[in-house]
This record gives C-alpha cells, sequence and structure tokens, in this order.
C-alpha cells in the first residue's frame, strides 16, 4: 500500500512538471508572438511623449517663480501666459484613465492661475497671490506625472500673514518668490522630488 502511494505522488509531481514545462514554453511562444506584433518602440516613445510636455510646464513655471523671486512682474506675466497655453496644448494621449482625471482637476486649477498671473503685469502682489495656489497643483503634477529633474518643495513661512505657502524650486538654494527682494531667502527645503 504504501508503494501504492509513492507510485503515486511521484507520477502526479510528474504530471505537474510537465504541466508547468508546457505552460511556459505556451507562455514564451506567446510572448516572441505578441512582441513580434508590438513594436518594442511604442511604449518609449509614449512616456518620452509624456514627459516632454511636463517639462515644458515646469520649466514655465520655474521661469514664473525666478521672476516672482526677483519682483519682475512683467517676466512673471510672460511666464504666467506661457504656462497657461501649455496646459492648454498639454496632449493627454498617453496617460492612463485614472492619470487623465487627475491632470484635469489640476490642469483646469492651473491654467486659470496662469492666466490671471499673465494679465496681472504690473500687480505682484495679486500675482504671487495666483502662484500660491499655481504652486499647490504644480506638486501635485509633479508628483502624478514626474518632471523629468529633481525638484525641491521649498516652504515659506511668513507669506500670507505667517500662514506660509510652499513652492518648487530647481535648486536646494532658497529664492524666494513671495518676499521676493525683501527677503529673498527666507524660507526651507521641505521635500525634495525625483
Amino acid at each position: 500500500m504504501k508503494n501504492l502511494i509513492i507510485i503515486s505522488a511521484l507520477t502526479i509531481t510528474a504530471f505537474s512538471f510537465a504541466a508547468c514545462n508546457n505552460t511556459n514554453k505556451s507562455t514564451a511562444a506567446n510572448s516572441e508572438t505578441d512582441t513580434a506584433k508590438k513594436p518594442m518602440t511604442t511604449q518609449p516613445k509614449i512616456v518620452a511623449k509624456a514627459s516632454e510636455s511636463v517639462k515644458g510646464l515646469v520649466e514655465n513655471y520655474l521661469q514664473l517663480k525666478n521672476a516672482l523671486a526677483k519682483d519682475n512682474s512683467n517676466d512673471a506675466a510672460t511666464a504666467g501666459k506661457a504656462l497657461a497655453e501649455g496646459f492648454s496644448k498639454f496632449d493627454q494621449a498617453t496617460l492612463s484613465a485614472a492619470q487623465k482625471k487627475s491632470f484635469t482637476d489640476i490642469a483646469d486649477d492651473a491654467h486659470e492661475m496662469s492666466e490671471h498671473i499673465g494679465e496681472s503685469a504690473g500687480k505682484l502682489p495679486h500675482q504671487r497671490e495666483h502662484f500660491d495656489m499655481l504652486s499647490k497643483d504644480m506638486v501635485d503634477l509633479v508628483k502624478l506625472l514626474g518632471a523629468g529633474q529633481p525638484l525641491f518643495v521649498d516652504h515659506c513661512p511668513m507669506y500670507n500673514q505667517n500662514k506660509g505657502a510652499d513652492w518648487l524650486s530647481e535648486t536646494k538654494e532658497i529664492k524666494n518668490p513671495y518676499l521676493g527682494t525683501k527677503m529673498p531667502t527666507c524660507g526651507s527645503v521641505k521635500e525634495e522630488l525625483k
């Protein structure tokens, strides 16, 4: 009886190995067929296209931030207009359904804030109010889709009657866009985004 149980167990084990090997061969064959049907270059192009679009938005945002840090309202307006245009032209085709929904929520607000900044040349305090809201959206955008470069989330504790505000920066060095040339180094690095 013991011999029969051992032989049965060995037989089942042998069939299991054979089935696993056939499944692996079948899966490998299907993978080769799928790879032949779908060129490998499709996915990297999609990723590159999305990251280039985000990179353009981030570049315009950083120009805006740097203009505000220098108290240059006209350059801030120019960068705000460019950023609003970038949001309008952003190609969402490469985003997943979940990313599209989140992007749309972010982009609607960010586009509006960018437009206000662009239309408010000569009104530095007003531009900074909208920059505060825009910065929240841009941090969310970078966390959602990446930026193609390391960025820092900086924090100014004194802005808005000590309520504070965050912004994105390309360097660890603090260049405060909220207080500008009055207190250019006020703030600290809150987080690094890679």
